[in-house]
């Protein structure tokens, strides 16, 4: 694939998964989940402590501060996939540049061993 078709390629990826953050993410249901759903059923929901990150900003996949329940999730959404999306680029571009600093870049022939 070309640089260029893959840049278009990563693009419309991270647009759709905007997207989908951004619009779907309000649709979400707002039942429990399925582990809280048998912690309940099976009557030990109420020993449950909360997580070190229950306070945070993102807590409840929404952000603090926000009063629209809808928009609040939809930026939640918005921000995993920026943060998300930012560390694969970021671990790429270190395999990137491992790679070039070995001789492994393109062309290069595999080590085979004796």
């Amino acid at each position: 694939m070309r640089s260029s078709n893959l840049r278009l390629f990563v693009i419309a990826g991270l647009l759709v998964a905007v997207g989908l953050a951004l619009v779907v993410s309000g649709f979400a249901s707002s039942s429990p989940d399925g582990l809280e759903k048998v912690a309940g059923d099976k009557g030990f929901l109420e020993t449950a402590r909360d997580h070190t990150f229950a306070d945070g900003p993102l807590a409840d996949y929404t952000v603090e501060g926000v009063d629209n329940e809808r928009l609040s999730t939809g930026l939640s959404g918005l921000i995993g996939v920026l943060i998300t999306f930012g560390l694969g680029l970021a671990l790429f571009a270190l395999l990137r540049a491992t790679r070039s600093r070995s001789g492994g870049g393109k062309g290069s022939e595999p080590t085979r061993a004796p």
